[in-house]
């Protein structure tokens, strides 16, 4: 199928990039697949991750479908791009159907983009997984790629404005080897295996990552545990429980 609607709007994201003067570093794109099914699983900071996660696998000249919450098909300006890119809306009281139309996408050769932490991590720290990943590329009989992204909350993420501002600022990604998902092993094992790769691409993120808070009002977007004044995952949920 002709690809009428992501192609130009990869076209206007990579405009915007050079408005904004982003300063992106993308490392290991080499093991995305040039073809066949895969899934590809990130960790998620900001409302832009899919974009940049989608970058990544622009040099192997791979499209990317990504699961994302079925409001955002409804949105009169995000909805008609989302479905004429053919992402996949996430109905959760209807995940069945969802589930069903990833592993079809899997099964005719797609990318399939997953953020299995299903929502945006406040402390900038990896969350639990969900196994839904694990068991899509189980029983599709496709890889896992491992991926992470830093310096995207520093654009739009969730309780802090947008900064759409020519910022120059710096977004570092790291995608890693394939994680198998072989039939005869645990889901929720894969699930940890997987887990523990993207955290450690997560960790390469952050060490390579240039960019510095310029004063205590600017640490906001740095976790705890790096000396920032992000929130900590105990005091997130402490909030959400509220």
């Amino acid at each position: 199928m002709a690809e009428l609607v992501y192609r130009p709007v990869v076209g206007l994201a990579r405009t915007l990039f050079k408005v904004w003067d982003l300063k992106i570093d993308c490392q290991g794109s080499e093991n995305i697949p040039r073809s066949g099914g895969a899934v590809l699983v990130s960790n998620h900071i900001s409302y832009l991750d899919f974009v940049f996660n989608g970058l990544a696998a622009l040099p192997q000249k791979r499209l990317v479908r990504f699961m994302a919450k079925e409001s955002v098909f409804r949105h009169r300006i995000s909805g008609p791009l989302m479905r004429g890119m053919r992402h996949i809306p996430v109905d959760r009281k209807q995940g069945e159907a969802a589930y069903q139309h990833a592993l079809d996408s899997l099964r005719s050769g797609e990318i399939v983009g997953v953020f299995p932490e299903a929502t945006i991590s406040q402390s900038f720290t990896l969350k639990s997984f969900k196994s839904g990943a694990a068991r899509m590329a189980q029983e599709a009989g496709v890889p896992l790629i491992p991926m992470a992204v830093w310096g995207t909350q520093r654009l739009w993420t969730k309780g802090h404005p947008r900064n759409f501002r020519r910022s120059h600022l710096p977004v570092t990604i790291r995608v890693g080897e394939a994680v198998e998902a072989p039939r005869d092993q645990y889901a929720g094992a894969i699930t940890r295996r997987l887990r523990e790769r993207v955290q450690d691409l997560l960790d390469v993120a952050q060490r390579a990552y240039p960019g510095r808070p310029r004063g205590a009002d600017d640490s906001w977007w740095l976790p705890a545990h790096l000396g920032g004044s992000a929130p900590t995952p105990e005091q997130v949920r402490e909030a959400e429980a509220r």
